[in-house]
């Protein structure tokens, strides 16, 4: 398969950080919700030094819900300290339901770490981060069927994909982690690419330039040429291509309407990307809300409110 350089890391790095990272938040909420003080910081589910979360334990006399937060950045940076551009996480904690904002390895660690593709570091660090909350569900008083992803633009992708994908669990494994369960109830996101084939990108968006590096590749060229050659890596990354009939509820917030088929103000988080998704869902009868400035048949204001009404529907009915 390809193998990304080094020097092509460089120039990767250099012309993809600045502008993803400064426009993850944009595609989010534009305003980041107070956060309280965690019950835990910095607890180390990996051994890297990124391999770390914070976590918000809900006063509740039943094991609670958890909400499972991943920080956008492209892949290339951010930080868990961003939860609350994603989440209401007091909200949350008032409905009692719990919150864990994880950190990951990025891109730049899955090239020197010669991981075939790049993406597949970020996106399995997320699944482990989850089996670890799972395995210790009684310590934290959590209720280990009530799991909901959030997140922002490349953490929005890795919810979706945690949604969509099989579960990664290996019950026969001597590693009690792993033996944990990687599926979700939801996932309620912002500014997510719901794709990582460049063909559809381009004909849903036309100037469409985001994604190759997921794949090791230097440019949007470069990825659009390479797309034959790597159609395994986007059959098993890619959100849109592992959507199921068995899958859960999501719900896609965007921040601009959409316009399928024209050129987009900010192409990596439009929502062109919500509804293409959205239709793939309702051709597998999977319930998708799609949320974006006067969208029609929206039933909840945020993510967060979404999260609460599928997680803990009793609480959201007695507000």
């Amino acid at each position: 398969m390809l193998r990304l350089l080094p020097l092509a890391l460089l120039g990767l790095l250099s012309s993809v950080t600045a502008a993803e990272i400064q426009n993850a938040p944009a595609a989010a909420s534009r305003t980041q919700a107070a956060v309280p003080e965690p019950t835990l910081v910095n607890q180390r589910y990996g051994e890297h030094e990124r391999h770390v979360f914070d976590f918000w334990k809900a006063e509740s006399a039943e094991p609670a819900p958890l909400v499972f937060v991943i920080h956008g950045g492209g892949w290339l940076g951010g930080d868990k300290d961003r939860v609350g551009r994603f989440v209401d996480v007091q909200k949350l904690l008032n409905s009692g339901i719990s919150v864990a904002a994880i950190n990951y390895r990025f891109v730049k660690q899955a090239v020197e770490a010669q991981v075939e593709p790049p993406v597949k570091l970020p996106l399995h660090d997320a699944a482990r981060a989850l089996q670890y909350l799972r395995s210790r569900a009684q310590e934290l008083n959590l209720n280990p069927e009530l799991v909901g992803a959030a997140g922002g633009s490349a953490g929005a992708c890795s919810s979706l994909w945690l949604a969509y994908h099989d579960d990664l669990a290996q019950p026969e494994s001597t590693d009690p982690i792993r033996r944990q369960s990687t599926r979700l109830q939801c996932a309620a996101v912002t500014g997510a690419q719901t794709t990582l084939d460049p063909q559809q990108m381009l004909e849903w968006t036309p100037n469409s330039k985001y994604g190759g590096h997921a794949f090791g590749l230097q440019g949007f060229a470069a990825f659009l040429e390479a797309r034959e050659r790597i159609q395994p890596w986007i059959a098993e990354y890619s959100p849109w291509h592992l959507v199921s009939s068995d899958d859960p509820p999501v719900y896609l917030s965007y921040s601009a309407v959409p316009a399928r088929g024209k050129a987009q103000k900010d192409p990596t988080h439009t929502s062109n990307f919500g509804v293409m998704l959205q239709e793939r869902c309702r051709q597998q009868k999977v319930p998708c809300e799609l949320a974006y400035p006067s969208a029609p048949d929206v039933e909840h204001e945020s993510p967060t409110d979404f999260l609460i009404a599928t997680l803990k529907p009793k609480s959201a009915g007695s507000r």
